[in-house]
Parts: structure tokens; sequence; C-alpha cells
């Protein structure tokens, strides 16, 4: 059915309208490389006119940074090929620049081009603060890290040195020391230790970062028969059970991975219930990752416990109690982390308690 020239006039005032009211910056453009008609949106946002935007080559109000890929932009739509996302900055009024995000198609029929142009500047200082933001935290933490790291060779020497002078003050003068006095040497010396023991688990903490491996094939079936190994003496003493299904392959960081086991399993054996100390560790696949397991025994925690056994010197007893620095299963969650994966315990006081973490099925060819 032919349009009629009546309804042609109004379609094209449809169209017309359309083009003046988008908040995008609509514009067509010859072949030559300027423009022939753009609609208000480029006014409200450059504050040119269009007559002053049509009286120069449009290359004219772009970045003098910019203008190389301009150019070559517009070849490419010469020879039939569309501008998807082109990015540029064009010049405003008042002399500042704003970016420009294109999608422009050339009509050969007519030897025009189609375009449409979107102002994200502010978008693009989004992302330059981001990326602003991003260095310096990086650089913070390096900073921070080194600071750990160094802090912590500082500190144990001094540290070994209190405590090696006042066992050497007790045993050459244990006869005349009465009870206080081999009470507040004792008092002392087990500070000096545990400040150690801190220093080291924050050196733990701090070197999932700084100190990481690549990530490589894994076999997390020997990685267990040597954590059993290094726990043998507490297991002994213990008299623990420990058992394991079928564990798989992955790709991962075999030191951070076999930590990750070893404090899990540690964790285990050090809150356990009056019953004789039974861990199993499992891995069930599922969607594109592998879910671990370890399950025990033991004393099990209250769930409101859930989260805030993961945050650095959480601790749920008493040094008294149970010893430990409270930095383990912050250390966990960081290596889990790193792997791309998440770890969650679910618990029963009790009745035990079973930590799991994932860690993504990823391929040696696909090594991030």
């Amino acid at each position: 059915m032919q349009e009629t020239p009546h309804a042609a006039g109004e379609h094209r005032q449809e169209l017309v309208k359309f083009f003046e009211m988008s908040i995008d910056m609509l514009c067509i453009a010859d072949m030559n490389g300027w423009f022939k008609q753009l609609n208000a949106a480029w006014q409200a946002t450059l504050g040119f006119t269009t007559g002053e935007l049509c009286a120069v080559p449009y290359v004219e109000f772009v970045h003098p940074d910019d203008r190389d890929a301009t150019l070559a932009e517009a070849a490419r739509l010469k020879v039939g090929m569309d501008t998807i996302s082109f990015e540029n900055r064009y010049r405003c009024k008042d002399g500042s620049y704003k970016w420009l995000l294109w999608q422009a198609h050339a009509d050969f029929q007519t030897n025009l081009i189609y375009a449409i142009a979107r102002d994200i500047t502010e978008r693009k200082r989004a992302e330059d603060l981001l990326k602003a933001t991003a260095t310096e935290l990086m650089r913070s933490n390096d900073e921070l890290s080194q600071f750990a790291y160094v802090a912590s060779h500082d500190l144990q020497e001094p540290l070994r040195m209190v405590a090696s002078f006042l066992q050497l003050l007790e045993k050459r003068y244990e006869r005349v020391l009465d009870e206080d006095g081999k009470k507040f040497i004792h008092f002392a010396v087990d500070g000096a230790k545990r400040m150690q023991a801190l220093i080291q688990d924050l050196l733990s903490l701090s070197r999932v970062q700084t100190r990481a491996r690549p990530l490589a094939p894994l076999d997390c079936a020997k990685v267990f028969r040597d954590v059993c190994e290094n726990l043998q003496l507490v297991i002994a003493e213990s008299n623990a059970t420990i058992t394991c299904d079928s564990l798989p392959e992955i790709v991962a960081d075999n030191v951070q991975i076999a930590q990750l086991f070893q404090n899990l399993m540690d964790n285990a054996l050090k809150f356990r219930g009056v019953e004789p100390v039974r861990i199993h560790i499992s891995a069930v696949r599922r969607a594109g990752e592998w879910e671990f397991s370890v399950s025990d025994n033991g004393m099990g925690i209250e769930p409101q416990f859930f989260d805030r056994i993961f945050g650095i010197f959480q601790r749920l007893q008493t040094r008294e109690e149970l010893p430990g620095t409270g930095i383990g299963l912050a250390v966990c969650k960081k290596i889990v982390e790193r792997h791309g994966g998440r770890i969650w315990i679910e618990s029963e006081p009790g009745r035990g308690s079973t930590f799991f973490f994932t860690i993504p099925d990823k391929k040696p060819d696909g090594l991030g």
C-alpha cells in the first residue's frame, strides 16, 4: 500500500520531533567531514549553536590528541564498516572537553553518515577516579605489606632476646627467687612467646598476597597426606581419626592450599569435644567449582558467631581456655578469596562443625 503525501508528511514530522527530543546527540554528516544536521542535544552539551558546529569540519572540534583516531574511524565508515563504540573528546564553547561515545552508519545511497553520540564525561571521570584509587590502594597495600614484613622481623629478634634473658635469669637466680618472682618471669616469657606467635600469624596473613605463588595443577590427595604428616604429633596426642574421600586435582597455589587444609584441621583438633576427635574431608564438584568440606565432632559454635570467626583477632574462647591468636581462620578466608572461592561454616554447639570452601574448577591452560 502506497503512503499518501499527507501521511508521509506526518511521518516525517514525527521523526523530526523524535530527532529533536532525543537526549542523545543525533547528527547527520556528509562523507567530507561536515555536519549537515544536528539535534538540540548538541548545543545543550557543548554550548555551540548548530550554525557554529556546521560552519567548519567537525574534526576541528575534536581534541588534538584524538583527531588521528577520529579520522581513521571516519575512513572505516567510508568503506562500509559501522562504528560501534568509538570514544573521543569534543571541545565545548567554554574551552573544556567532553568525552563522547559514538555509534555511526554510512548510507551510500545518500552519501551521508548517520550518527549517535552520548556524553560519557562523568563515566570517564568515575573510571579515572576508580583507577587512581585502585593504584593508590595497591601502593598503600604494598607499603603496608612491606611494613608488616620488616616490622615482624625487627620485632622477632628483641622478643627472642627478652624471652632468652628472662629464662636465663630464672635459671641463674632460681635459688633466690621467691614464688612471686618465678611467676612474674613466667608471665613475661609467656607474653613474649605469645607476641612472637602473633607476629608470625600476622606475617602469614600478609603473605597470602605478597608471597603468592602462581596457580598450577595440584593433587589435593597429596596435600592431605602432607598435612597429616605435619600434624602427626598433634593427631597422636588427640587420639584423632582423620579420614577423607577421594580428593580432586585443582589449579591452585600449593603452599596456600596446604596452609588452608592445615589451619582447618588444626582448628578441629584444637576445638575438640569430650569424644575422641574425628575429622573427615570430602569434595564434590558443582557448577564450575569444587566444594570442599572439613567436618569434625568437636565443640561446635552458635550461629550468631558464624561470620565473626573469620575476622582477624576474633576468638570465642579466652586465651587461658585455648591457645591461639585468632588469625588462623582469617588466613583461610584470605586464601580462599585469593583463589576466587568462598568459605563458610555450618555448626551446632556440642555436635561439631563443618567448614566449607570452594575453589573454581580451572583448567591448566586457563591459569590466571
